[in-house]
């Protein structure tokens, strides 16, 4: 069996969208999900890239893929990078295809001189919890995560 890591092209919009829907229904997120195809293929491939995929094939069919974007640390003064995604279908986990995605962002870090690789995971991702810690990563716990969206954004945005 081969495993090739592979940066996404326009062709691999439909893919990394029914990736993204796979990954929603595992997390048990599938009601918030409200992109479109179109909205993924203009992000990753539109005249305004600021996102970026890269496929994961074994024997040349697409069973994962990583979705990520360049971050910025004020403290390093450099850029990292952050994995918004990393999915792999079922049929295809306990293979090394999810730790081969992150050591090929890795590798990139390191070949453009980024300071770090960062990423979220759901508590209860058990699998995915052992699979970081085995290779390294570790949990920011003195940090929170914050978010606004919906009508607590319109009403930041418009507020005098």
């Amino acid at each position: 069996m081969s495993l090739i890591i592979r940066k996404a092209e326009i062709c691999d919009a439909s893919v990394i969208f029914s990736f993204i829907r796979e990954l929603a229904e595992y997390e048990r997120l599938a009601h918030e999900v409200d992109a479109t195809e179109g909205d993924i293929a203009k992000a990753l491939f539109g005249e305004n890239r600021r996102v970026f995929a890269d496929i994961a094939e074994w024997d040349g069919e697409p069973v994962g893929f990583a979705l990520w974007f360049y971050n910025f640390s004020t403290f390093r003064g450099r850029h990292g990078i952050y994995l918004e995604d990393l999915f792999v279908r079922p049929a295809f986990r306990s293979k090394g295809i999810g730790k081969a995605l992150l050591k090929h962002l890795a590798r990139r870090c390191l070949d453009e001189g980024l300071t770090r690789l960062e990423w979220w995971v759901l508590d209860w991702n058990e699998p995915a919890l052992r699979v970081y810690r085995s290779i390294g990563a570790v949990p920011m716990d003195e940090w929170t995560v914050q978010r606004m969206t919906g009508d607590a954004l319109r009403q930041l945005a418009e507020e005098p």
